[in-house]
């Protein structure tokens, strides 16, 4: 899978939300298990400390940039973003392609009483979607899910778990879920549900979503937030020193 450009590692897809909802639906069209992944900026100080993780996302074959600090830092170090790709609006676009094309879905994370909320929003936009199945985020036995899942008979699996545990569970149980897209999408579901705001259209161009999440959660977030963009300045920093922008093996 020559040809793609390297960024903190690891290979990286300058698409368009376009032209990423044609790649994944070519890879479902495929009927192969497939892991998509994106990178943002704390995903990129997690795979600093986390070998593992590094080469679950090499091995993805499509990593989008989303998150803006991934999208300007790749501008500067030669890897030109034509836009941010974020998993939520991914997973509204892929949705839609699915009640579309009539592909199973299934929804993994959470806790229960989000989960069911979040069902009751994708009834109201997709009432012709077929929905396989859905479980909480909060499971041990990884293997009795995944069988589940293939059970179900899904095609896309979406996972709103933290990072890097959705990518494990991904990449560790995707032989055993039967032929399905999956990926993860993080808080997602807490977005759709209402538990959760979204950044307003503005912020999220300008960068400033961290902004918005450290105002929601400040005990939460001040921490990651402040430790998190040091890390991510260093990284950067040492990337601009060093790069050779060069295609990825793999």
């Amino acid at each position: 899978m020559g040809g793609r450009p390297l960024l903190f590692g690891v290979p990286v897809d300058p698409l368009t939300m376009e032209e990423t909802l044609v790649r994944c639906v070519g890879l479902i069209e495929s009927g192969e298990p497939v892991q998509h992944v994106v990178t943002n900026a704390g995903k990129v100080v997690l795979m600093e400390d986390d070998a593992r993780l590094r080469q679950i996302i090499t091995a993805c074959p499509v990593n989008n940039a989303d998150g803006m600090s991934i999208v300007w830092a790749g501008r500067v170090l030669g890897v030109p973003f034509p836009e941010r790709v974020t998993g939520i609006d991914l997973m509204a676009d892929l949705l839609a392609a699915a009640e579309r094309e009539g592909w199973p879905v299934f929804f993994l994370g959470a806790r229960e009483n989000v989960l069911q909320a979040f069902g009751g929003v994708v009834r109201e936009r997709y009432p012709q979607l077929r929905v396989a199945g859905a479980y909480h985020g909060y499971f041990e036995d990884d293997e009795r899910v995944a069988d589940a899942i293939a059970a179900s008979g899904a095609r896309l699996l979406f996972v709103a778990m933290p990072s890097p545990r959705k990518e494990y569970f991904i990449a560790e149980q995707l032989g055993r879920m039967g032929n399905v897209f999956a990926m993860g999408v993080g808080g997602s579901f807490d977005v759709w549900s209402g538990v959760c705001k979204r950044a307003p259209r503005w912020m999220q161009k300008a960068g400033l979503e961290w902004l918005f999440r450290l105002i929601q959660e400040p005990r939460k977030m001040w921490r990651r937030t402040l430790i998190g963009g040091v890390r991510f300045t260093r990284l950067f920093l040492r990337e601009l020193v060093h790069r050779t922008p060069a295609p990825a093996d793999v």
